[in-house]
């Protein structure tokens, strides 16, 4: 009964590691474009701005307004009915409907909605910006992962090959071949080595849980897709950091957001022109009143309320033309400013490129660099392997001591350690230049 719970058990494990979910790098993109706080703050910000679309477009529309009111009246007083004074009590009101609209007003009106359109491409680019932020960052986070995979199967591969030392060192000590210091000294190295592994498989746990807190997910049994990731080539994608430059400029969200910004300055210098322009308006209304004597004599009575209403009704509508002639030159500095403030927009513009432009070249500089690392740690890595093989036959045959042998292992370890580092390294390096293409597809 024990023997079949344990295959149970064993069987149900066995089922949920098979079932464990790998997260590829476009679903954790996906992911965290969902779940980021800050982009759902800009998408509301957008919808914000979508709001105010529909806002200034309603100035084009005519207003209507109904009100009513009702007063009483005590002691002498005038009786609308009538039309005399009389020492009464009376109860009257009126009721209004009046509607307007504006028919010119220096294009103010078009103006301020085209603006509002442009506020919704601004709040597009603004988070087109923040999901390419976060893309890179998820892309680091992905990469870190497959670094610490690798670091962690390098160290189980020399703790390995370390425990084989042990046992071939054994036989030889039992056999009289080496002293048993030699022998002691290969179960430290092998030791050591063991706790390379659990320092790797924590640094593999926390660039996990990294990546799980990016992604808002549980960080339990979370893990990633193995990718296969190229070796680096000698040739580099872009020539030169220009191509680059040149690409990122109708790529890039912050540069056509630049770009807004002196399009809505024009609209600004429009709007503040506005107010040299004549106002004309237009309005019609609709009007009744109605009145009640609360002392009427014996037999007499009040006219009916539907009558009073049909009687007392009138409508009327007008126009109105206000010109401006002189509002202490405000209107004419508000223009000045507003100019200046484009200029303000321009030099914006012109920062955000020169930016991106030294950004590029540090990102291209960069690349050219990690590929240099990345050669000579591969010609280091070979030369390494090479003396390691040497350095173990010199040490079986006695002509190289172990303090030797562990440093030439010593030097193979970091070999390989700096080998895995600058492949990763190049690697991200050179997606951050096809981020600033626009060349750079998350699969």
């Amino acid at each position: 009964m024990k023997t079949k719970l344990l295959l149970f058990v064993a069987f149900i494990t066995s089922i949920a590691t098979y079932s464990q979910k790998q997260w590829t790098l476009k679903e954790c993109v996906d992911e965290a474009l969902k779940k980021n706080i800050t982009i759902q703050q800009n998408k509301l910000s957008l919808e914000l701005a979508k709001k105010n679309v529909a806002i200034t477009k309603g100035n084009f529309l005519p207003n209507l307004n109904g009100n009513t009111g009702g007063n009483f009246n005590f002691g002498t007083g005038f009786d609308p009915v009538s039309q005399d004074r009389v020492n009464t009590s009376f109860f009257g009101g009126s009721m209004n409907l009046s509607s307007g609209i504006t028919l010119f007003n220096g294009f103010r009106n078009t103006n301020i909605y085209k603006q509002a359109q442009l506020g919704v491409e601004t709040s597009l680019y603004d988070l087109k910006q923040i999901e390419n932020d976060i893309s890179l960052r998820v892309l680091n986070t992905y990469l870190n992962v497959l670094f610490a995979k690798e670091n962690l199967e390098v160290a189980k591969i020399q703790a390995e090959i370390s425990k084989k030392q042990i046992e071939a060192a054994d036989a030889r000590f039992k056999a009289g071949a080496i002293a048993k210091g030699d022998l002691l000294n290969f179960q430290s190295t092998a030791a050591n080595d063991l706790q390379n592994v659990v320092a790797q498989e924590n640094a593999l746990e926390l660039s996990l849980l990294n990546l799980a807190q990016l992604l808002q997910e549980p960080a339990e049994n979370f893990d990633v897709a193995p990718i296969e990731v190229a070796k680096p080539s000698a040739n580099l994608l872009y020539t030169n950091s220009s191509v680059v430059y040149q690409k990122s400029l109708t790529s890039m969200p912050q540069i056509a957001r630049a770009k807004l910004d002196i399009e809505n300055s024009d609209f600004n210098i429009e709007i503040a022109k506005s107010s040299f322009y004549p106002t004309l308006t237009a309005s019609a209304g609709l009007s009744t009143n109605y009145g009640f004597n609360l002392n009427l004599p014996n037999g007499a009575s009040n006219p009916d309320f539907g009558s009073q209403l049909e009687d007392n009704f009138g409508y009327g509508f007008g126009f109105n033309l206000s010109i401006p002639i002189f509002n202490r030159f405000q209107t004419k500095n508000r223009v000045a400013q507003s100019y200046i403030n484009k200029e303000v927009s321009e030099t914006r513009l012109e920062n955000q490129k020169l930016q991106l432009k030294q950004t590029i070249e540090q990102a291209f500089l960069d690349v050219k660099t990690a590929l240099k690392t990345y050669e000579a740690a591969k010609i280091s890595l070979e030369a390494q392997n090479e003396a390691f093989k040497n350095a173990q036959e010199r040490y079986n045959y006695g002509a190289m001591t172990l303090f030797d042998f562990d440093l030439v292992r010593t030097r193979l370890v970091n070999a390989e350690a700096a080998m895995i580092r600058s492949k990763y390294d190049y690697v991200f390096k050179t997606k951050v230049l096809q981020f600033y293409s626009g060349e750079l597809v998350f699969d």
